[in-house]
């Protein structure tokens, strides 16, 4: 090749990826749930992270609606070229498949695990106005009145709606679900006393708790949480019911493995800063980070445990 032409073709070769990255939009994270509470919080985190390690730019949308199928669709419709990914909780991946038998997809089979992010627990909050002050006494509050069984959640068929169910089941009360688009409108009714009590996650009632606005009843997991250490488990509070969850980072299947694996370590390099962690642990979760094959292990194993406890449950769909 003349040296010139090298040369120019050299000087030319930034303005030709700039134009690629012009052409192929931003890069895009999808967070399958309302705006406004720690899942988008973090979602926004993980993108401007992995934006400034890619040198590229990054957009956070929201997608709600239909417990997170809405968004992870929005991600399977985009072309698999890695510049769209999917910020999920863990019941869209391993949950909708057992109770959702015409699931329009396969988390499994359509979309490339790319890194852990965050685990986190569930927690039960009530109004403070409710004169319950104890798992024990909203049971036999609940009891007193079928109009007080109703509970709210992130959405229909995410694990918060199945620890509901797994509570109602437990006490042997049918508690009514109230599914929402995300856990900042459940809060929200809940904060307007329109639902006597939300069950969610952890990081999204951690605030509101500590400011005395909601009264935390319980929590999911097996000891109990660092962020609300005052609080109880349900196994504690006598309702034998055990479980935590993740934030996981995917995109569709068949993207270029190469950015699968630049995307993973920059989301694991993220959740090891000391800056970022501080800003994770503020939204009450734990900072994880894994590889690829990693996250699909952890993925199968979850959706074997679980698997039966949900059929054991008996809920269905409406």
């Amino acid at each position: 090749m003349d040296r010139r032409h090298f040369i120019a073709g050299a000087a030319l070769a930034p303005f030709a990826a700039g134009a690629s990255r012009a052409q192929s939009g931003p890069l895009r994270f999808v967070f399958p749930f309302a705006a406004g509470g720690a899942g988008d919080a973090l979602t926004r985190i993980v993108a401007d992270e992995v934006g400034r390690a890619l040198n590229d730019t990054a957009i956070v949308e929201a997608r709600p609606g239909a417990g997170g199928q809405i968004g992870t669709q929005a991600v399977l419709n985009a072309p698999a070229d890695g510049r769209t990914f999917l910020l999920t909780p863990v019941a869209p991946i391993i949950i909708h498949p057992i109770i959702f038998p015409q699931l329009p997809y396969d988390p499994f089979r359509d979309l490339a695990p790319i890194s852990l992010v965050t685990t986190f627990d569930f927690a039960l909050a009530i109004n403070p106005d409710t004169p319950a002050k104890t798992l024990t006494e909203l049971v036999a509050w609940m009891k007193q009145d079928p109009r007080r069984t109703t509970y709210g959640s992130p959405g229909v068929g995410n694990l918060p709606h199945f620890f509901g169910a797994l509570m109602a089941e437990k006490i042997g009360v049918p508690m009514q679900h109230a599914p929402y688009r995300g856990s900042a409108p459940a809060l929200n009714d809940l904060l307007g006393g329109q639902v006597p009590m939300v069950m969610t996650t952890t990081s999204d009632v951690t605030e509101l708790a500590r400011a005395g606005r909601i009264r935390v009843l319980a929590v999911s997991g097996r000891e109990r949480s660092p962020f609300l250490p005052e609080v109880p488990t349900f196994s504690e509070a006598g309702i034998p019911i055990v479980g935590s969850a993740w934030y996981a980072l995917y995109t569709k299947a068949g993207a270029p493995a190469e950015t699968i694996a630049r995307v993973g370590r920059a989301t694991m390099a993220a959740m090891r800063d000391a800056g970022v962690k501080e800003k994770v642990l503020r939204l009450s979760m734990v900072p994880a980070g894994s590889t690829p094959e990693e996250l699909a292990r952890i993925q199968k194993e979850d959706h074997e445990a679980w698997t039966p406890a949900v059929k054991a449950s008996g809920f269905r769909p409406s």
